[in-house]
């Protein structure tokens, strides 16, 4: 009988606080799902929210849900940036101070330099699956492709990627000669792309079947969706490239200045601000009608790839809202850096036709972007896909280093807003962690450990205090950030940057420039402002000396290292490597005689 009364008292005390803990557990708010889309080279003002012509109604949308950063920095190549974006940690202890295929063999020696994920950080992946979180990848990685660094061994509980700096977008083939085959992994495997794929459309097919294997689950999950948009080459399906078949008549310059009135109309950059001539940017009057007319469709091509990809997001938003997920979904949408620059100036020429075919490409005007077509738009396109801002990929200007930057979601306090806080990719991580209540490794008796390794604390803040409008700018005004990639080099303190660019475009000189008041980088205060100057230079110094930053060679040159590095790889098409080599480098050297010039 005392034991019946025990078990009866037992039972209804389960009872009563499965009633009450349980009900309060059930009246917190879900975890939040987290889709990360990131555009690859995709310049400051190429969407719509943004100031571009570009037809984006999806990120317009995205937009007037959350908030839009008008002063967001990333690296300036695209591994750098995934490598801080993934972790919080500066991309030299990272492991990728630059891609793999631009590091000098001076450098590769050096273990933190060998451009792939390094085993001493630890992604958000990692951390969100260790919470519960489901977690999927589905387009460009580019951070190793050994089986141990692999998205499949660094937190990835699905993924479907291509682990080159980019690819063909119609087919299973490599962009450059660099690249015997175009490598894509499933789940860790090497895999086959199908006959019928275009890159925009098919990584948000598959995002979607990774969302759908575990929606019934209740569990939350994290997608990034790194998007080949609007890497080389530049390819789109022929119903978006038809829309702008007349848009970019006027050339380049015009595009320069409409973005950048547009930009000062929605607020983005002060009025009255000036712009540089980059000195890349060729002459548009001196072209010929037909030259126009190719160059005119380059940028058309361009401008599809955009909205196609807007097009596909919108696709998994539609879905998302299907399925339920929509309400409790935040969307962080960036790019990993600037425009691109690189392609021939002019690549309607029998060397540029000859170089492709040996590549199995051609670039026939009728055919431009679309299966069996390379494109790309050229540096002088690709300034004004930064207008109206300087430089551009690769490279350490403002053009090269600030994109646009979104966070939106239903549940999020910040709709339709804008922000001019400085913000840089580090603060990507914990902001994706803070979403998701899930706290970042926190250091045990003096050291800091994950899974019994070392490993490097997250660097970057959380921008969460902007999303709630806690507070007005996440850095204070003396907190140096320093950042370099191939020799260039910044340091950005408070409202104001140093900056140094090497060749060809650059003159290898240190530059002080207010980016909020002159984000064009039009008025050198390194004269009038001596101390902070000064100063500022110290900080980059120690920067370097804790971060472990090398010095890249005298002679070295990133579109040559490609080249070379390519030609260690495979010993073999020397010819056809040499040629590319011209195609990429020609360009810019034809134009760096001349210094910027005010407008």
């Amino acid at each position: 009988m005392k034991k019946l009364t025990f078990k009866l008292f037992y039972a209804a005390l389960v009872s009563v606080l499965f009633t009450v803990f349980g009900s309060a557990a059930s009246a917190q708010p879900s975890r939040p799902n987290i889709v990360f889309i990131l555009a690859d080279d995709l310049g400051f003002t190429d969407t719509a929210p943004y100031g571009s012509e570009i037809n984006t109604p999806t990120i317009s949308t995205l937009a007037a849900k959350g908030l839009r950063f008008s002063n967001y920095h990333t690296a300036g190549s695209c591994a750098p940036s995934r490598a801080m974006l993934l972790t919080g940690v500066d991309s030299h202890r990272a492991g990728v101070p630059n891609i793999p295929e631009m590091l000098p063999p001076e450098q590769t020696k050096y273990p933190h330099y060998r451009g792939v994920l390094g085993r001493n950080v630890v992604t958000i992946a990692t951390l969100l699956q260790d919470q519960g979180y489901h977690t999927y990848i589905a387009g460009k990685w580019h951070l190793g492709m050994t089986p141990d660094l692999l998205p499949s061994a660094r937190g990835f509980e699905r993924s479907f990627i291509m682990a080159d700096s980019g690819a063909d977008n119609w087919e299973q083939k490599p962009y450059l000669p660099i690249y015997e085959q175009a490598n894509w992994f499933a789940d860790g495997k090497r895999t086959t792309l199908p006959d019928e794929f275009y890159s925009s459309r098919f990584l948000i097919d598959k995002t979607i079947e990774f969302i759908d294997s575990n929606a019934d689950d209740g569990e939350p999950f994290f997608a990034y969706v790194p998007f080949q948009a609007v890497h080389l080459p530049v390819q789109a399906p022929q119903e978006f490239i038809d829309r702008y078949m007349d848009t970019y008549d006027g050339g380049w310059d015009e595009l320069r200045r409409q973005r950048y009135h547009r930009a000062v109309e929605l607020g983005l950059v002060p009025k009255n601000i000036a712009m540089v001539d980059m000195q890349t940017t060729a002459d548009w009057d001196k072209l010929t009608p037909k030259q126009k007319k190719y160059q005119a469709k380059r940028m058309a091509v361009y401008a599809a790839m955009v909205e196609a990809m807007d097009f596909h997001i919108g696709r998994l938003i539609a879905h998302l809202k299907d399925i339920g997920k929509y309400e409790n979904t935040i969307f962080v949408f960036t790019s990993d850096n600037g425009a691109e620059p690189s392609g021939p100036a002019d690549p309607d020429t029998a060397l540029t036709r000859f170089a492709l075919a040996r590549q199995g490409y051609e670039n026939d005007y009728q055919t431009l972007g679309l299966k069996g077509s390379f494109n790309s738009i050229g540096p002088s396109f690709a300034s004004a896909a930064a207008s109206p801002l300087s430089y551009y990929k690769f490279y350490s200007g403002e053009g090269g280093m600030r994109v646009p930057l979104i966070i939106a979601g239903e549940a999020l306090q910040s709709q339709s807003r804008m922000t001019s806080a400085f913000s840089f990719a580090t603060d990507i991580a914990p902001t994706i962690l803070e979403f998701a209540g899930v706290e970042a490794p926190q250091p045990r008796f003096g050291a800091l450990r994950y899974a019994g390794r070392k490993i490097e604390p997250i660097v970057g803040r959380s921008l969460v205090p902007l999303i709630t409008g806690e507070t007005a700018r996440v850095y204070g005004e003396d907190e140096p950030i320093g950042y370099e990639l191939g020799g260039n080099s910044a340091l950005f303190q408070g409202d104001y940057k140093i900056v140094l660019n090497r060749g060809p475009v650059g003159d290898g000189k240190w530059y002080l420039y207010n980016i909020v008041d002159d984000p064009g980088e039009t008025r050198d205060l390194s004269r009038n402002e001596p101390e902070r100057f000064q100063a500022m230079l110290g900080a980059y110094i120690r920067y370097t000396e804790e971060n472990g930053v090398l010095p890249v060679p005298k002679d070295f040159n990133a579109q040559q290292q490609v080249a070379l590095n390519g030609l260690r790889e495979r010993a073999g098409p020397a010819i056809l490597i040499g040629i590319l080599l011209l195609l990429i480098v020609v360009p810019f050297a034809l134009y760096a005689r001349t210094r910027h010039r005010l407008k």
